[in-house]
């Protein structure tokens, strides 16, 4: 079905404005997924906070030109694309992609865009691996207190030893 010029524009505006409010944009490979599987993905990744688009590869390739991104590579396009924009924190499209894709044999993650990279497949999985922004953060205060909890250690044995030892003695002398 051919695609009226205004409908492209209006497509395109769209996939604009999400990469302009996007902190990141991963795309993925959803061929084969059965509608109620493209659904359901959809969910998820909204209950997340991250935007989906299927659009035309050349409107994707010219928005992505407008916001600073001259050359997507043949592989990080390829197949039925659809791309997934991080709204709040920049991993999560690709964390959540590959996480579907364990259910979901057929979603492949195929590249992004971040910081101002263009990143392959394996580069995307890469960062897909990363751990998420509460769980980093957790790890700092865990490292920031474990110093402070060894050395209080360290004190409240020193200071029961020697009460130990002065109800010892205590008891001796009486």
């Amino acid at each position: 079905m051919a695609v009226s010029k205004a409908k492209k524009q209006e497509m395109l505006a769209e996939v604009q404005e999400m990469f302009k409010e996007g902190k990141s944009v991963f795309f993925a490979d959803f061929k084969g997924l059965s509608v109620g599987a493209v659904q359901a993905i959809r969910r998820e990744l909204r209950a997340n906070k991250v935007g989906y688009k299927v659009a035309k590869k050349t409107l994707i390739r010219k928005a992505a030109q407008e916001n600073g991104y001259n050359e997507i590579p043949r592989d990080v396009m390829e197949g039925s694309v659809a791309m997934t924009v991080g709204y709040e924190d920049p991993i999560a499209p690709a964390r959540l992609l590959k996480s579907l894709a364990k259910t979901h044999e057929k979603l492949a993650l195929l590249g992004g865009l971040f910081d101002g990279k263009v990143l392959s497949g394996k580069e995307a999985l890469e960062y897909a691996s990363l751990p998420g922004k509460e769980e980093l953060l957790a790890k700092l205060v865990y490292m920031m207190k474990s110093p402070i909890q060894g050395f209080h250690g360290n004190l409240h044995g020193l200071l029961s030893k020697f009460v130990r030892t002065l109800d010892a003695v205590a008891k001796r002398a009486a």
